[in-house]
């Protein structure tokens, strides 16, 4: 079974990514098609790019950087949780991103947005490229959730109507057909 690794983007305490989070985490398990990882960037701590050496050599130095990669190398696929700060994704994905290269390739990539009027989405289109030039295959399909404060309960919990639900199942359904479809163009995993 393929592994989906869901990446929380956003950082700041009380952070609706997640909720927003542990929501599509339930869908992508109701689904069933995928072995399911959550890494959430504020747990991760990764200092900014602290390594010496071009990430494409992997040479690594340090131990978070090594285990960073070994997640990475072992997804087959992504689903970015993210917000949109001022236009664009958050610093913490970035850099996160940027840790790493060869491990990202020939994996697709979706997205599930959130914020106001505009959903996350600009974030998104912000994000395509640089996932684009790691060889990366972002998938049309996403889930986007406009005025994401309105779609949680006084519990936390977020619910979001049809629409929403329908576009999950819909972008995990996609992530299957393209992980399947990239996984020959993969670079082999070393025996290491």
């Amino acid at each position: 079974m393929p592994r989906l690794q869901i990446i929380l983007a956003s950082t700041r305490p009380n952070r609706v990514g997640l909720p927003v989070t542990e929501w599509f985490r339930s869908r992508a398990e109701a689904h069933g098609a995928f072995e399911l990882e959550v890494v959430d960037l504020a747990e991760l701590a990764l200092p900014m790019m602290d390594e010496p050496n071009h990430p494409r050599l992997q040479r690594y130095e340090h131990e978070h950087t090594k285990a960073w990669s070994a997640r990475v190398d072992a997804a087959d696929a992504f689903v970015f949780v993210m917000p949109e700060y001022n236009h664009s994704y958050t610093a913490p994905l970035k850099n996160a991103i940027d840790f790493l290269h060869v491990e990202w390739q020939g994996k697709p990539a979706g997205f599930v947005s959130y914020g106001g009027v505009a959903a996350g989405t600009r974030a998104v289109v912000a994000l395509e490229p640089v996932l684009t030039a790691l060889r990366m295959t972002p998938v049309v399909n996403a889930v986007n959730l406009p005025f994401v404060a309105t779609l949680l309960g006084d519990d936390g919990v977020l619910r979001p109507n049809d629409v929403s639900e329908q576009a999950a199942t819909a972008l995990l359904d996609e992530l299957v057909r393209v992980e399947a479809a990239l996984r020959p163009l993969r670079p082999v995993r070393s025996a290491a």
